[in-house]
């Protein structure tokens, strides 16, 4: 024989020699069959919730079914590659995503793959999306208030930073509206803020993108994003990739705020993967969990106490109703979990009063704990007299001219009607929500057109900024103010209303005929 059939004999020898003997377990499956992103597997007899698995593709998912006989697997990526008879591989591991500063001002999808065209992103640290919620001695209270900018919500419905607030409305009333003004207004304060965005339209996200590019401090936010087209699997994981996140800050003593847009959406995926996974179906064809998906989402949102830093986590979910329906199941559900709802309504917003806040039906469970002790003090009855106008004005508008004190609770609550409205991505500063209160609560405005009340909301800041400027950093640096500051903040307001134009009009100001015929406004008086 040829010398180089011995040398390749020698090789084997020793290959064979060095070679471990033995029986060797391999975690592996097989596909039995593909659907709409969900793959049902065969063989993987030890694989765990929540367990990442890679198919032969190169795909991956992660277990969300564990039957006697079969895994419900939902893919994190396209399954038109996936078919039955593929092999399927368990990892030993759950998912987890990313966390760290270098998410900062980046807009990533829920496994923290960039999708803003910046490059990669560097990653330390990585956790698992299901983490156990902080436990009762593990919280404090939640006493410091997290302001929004928005003065329909901080004066009426304060939220603190810690607490759970659902945002609920029909379709297209400005609920993310409202909670990107909330984000924005975070731009001079500590909060990192994290905005999920689930089965949302890509028009819709980039409009949010832009806005907190432009008004916001974008370099301090993480932009989460699911959309429409993304696979059901991200879709899932999106809310509780976004908690973990914002996690990481609450735990080492910083402050977080989510918001996430939308749990509606979110609750019909997971009724879109139970369905295909064969679970049983309940109320609306949701599965039985459909509660405690949410509800163990929203319990990680809390106030660490000192000893664990101090840290807190603020979530804003937002739900969305169908015809103004409340009793809806998910509605419902989310109620029942957090800690308070801002309801818009939909004839409101057609009306113009935007944000659209129904305030009968809105509430803070938390409310005046957190609320600025200044603005408390300004805003004093405002929401009681709000009231009383709404239920006025449906009875003075079957007849008659109102006289005395009726004709004056009329015209004070045109005018707080007119405080409350806003423009979109404009949140107010602390101090120009304090001098607004107390303008309106004291009178000056009463005297004023209404047509003007606009104009004076508008020119506020700048006229503060330039009359009363150390008054603004004493309210911002310590929330407190004294006599000669009250009188120095209504002295620059006084002048600010001399200078404003007077409409031409014969109307009084005080006629009644300045509150607009509006046939829905009683549905703002219920108390």
């Amino acid at each position: 024989m040829p010398s180089d059939d011995t040398d390749w004999r020698i090789a084997a020898r020793v290959a064979i020699g060095k070679a471990s003997v033995g029986p060797q377990a391999e975690h592996k499956g097989r596909v039995e069959e593909i659907s709409d992103g969900v793959a049902m597997i065969s063989g993987l007899r030890n694989v765990r919730l929540d367990e990442v698995l890679r198919f032969e593709g190169g795909q991956v998912g992660f277990a969300r079914v564990l039957d006697p006989d079969l895994i419900g697997c939902v893919l994190f990526d396209s399954a038109t590659d996936v078919e039955a008879g593929d092999a399927v591989f368990g990892t030993g591991e759950i998912v987890q995503v990313p966390v760290g500063e270098t998410l900062l001002g980046r807009v990533v999808d829920p496994l923290g793959r960039p999708l803003d065209g910046k490059g990669d992103i560097t990653f330390g640290t990585k956790l698992p999306i299901e983490r156990p919620a902080p436990s009762i001695i593990e919280r404090d209270l939640v006493t410091e208030p997290a302001q929004t900018g928005l003065v329909v919500v901080d004066t009426l419905f304060a939220l603190g930073r810690g607490q759970r607030e659902l945002i609920v409305g029909d379709h297209s009333t400005g609920k993310t509206t409202l909670a990107i003004d909330a984000i924005i207004a975070q731009r001079d304060s500590d909060m990192i803020c994290i905005y999920v965005a689930v089965g949302q339209k890509t028009s819709s996200v980039r409009r949010a993108i832009d806005a907190l590019q432009s008004e916001g401090a974008f370099e301090k936010c993480i932009v989460l994003v699911a959309g429409s087209a993304s696979a059901p699997g991200l879709q899932w994981i999106a809310p509780y990739a976004g908690m973990t996140m914002a996690e990481y800050f609450r735990d080492k003593g910083q402050h977080a705020l989510v918001v996430i847009d939308d749990l509606s959406k979110h609750a019909a995926t997971h009724r879109e993967i139970a369905l295909l996974t064969r679970q049983s179906p309940g109320r609306e064809a949701y599965p039985g969990d459909v509660f405690y998906i949410h509800a163990r989402l929203l319990e990680r949102a809390a106030k660490l106490s000192k000893e664990l830093g101090g840290g807190s986590l603020t979530a804003l979910p937002i739900a969305e109703t169908d015809a103004g329906n409340l009793s809806a199941y998910i509605p419902t559900n989310l109620i029942s979990i957090t800690d308070g709802q801002i309801v818009l309504d939909a004839a409101l917003f057609h009306q113009g009063q935007k944000p659209a806040v129904d305030i009968g039906l809105s509430v803070s469970r938390v409310g005046g704990k957190t609320q600025a002790p200044l603005l408390r003090d300004a805003a004093g009855t405002l929401r009681l007299d709000y009231a009383q106008f709404l239920e006025l004005e449906v009875f003075t508008r079957f007849g008659g001219m109102p006289e005395g004190r009726v004709r004056q609770q009329l015209t004070r609550g045109a005018r707080i009607r007119e405080i409350l409205k806003q423009p979109q991505h404009k949140p107010f500063r602390l101090a120009d929500e304090i001098a607004l209160m107390l303008a309106v609560q004291s009178g000056l405005l009463d005297p004023l057109p209404l047509d003007t009340v606009g104009t004076f909301r508008a020119r506020l800041p700048e006229t503060l900024d330039k009359d009363a400027a150390e008054i603004v950093g004493a309210i911002a640096k310590t929330g407190k103010i004294d006599d000669r500051a009250r009188t120095i903040l209504t002295k620059a307001m006084t002048e600010l209303i001399a200078s404003l134009p007077v409409p031409a009009a014969d109307t009084p100001a005080n006629t009644p005929r300045e509150t607009p015929d509006n046939s829905s406004d009683s549905k703002g008086a219920k108390v």
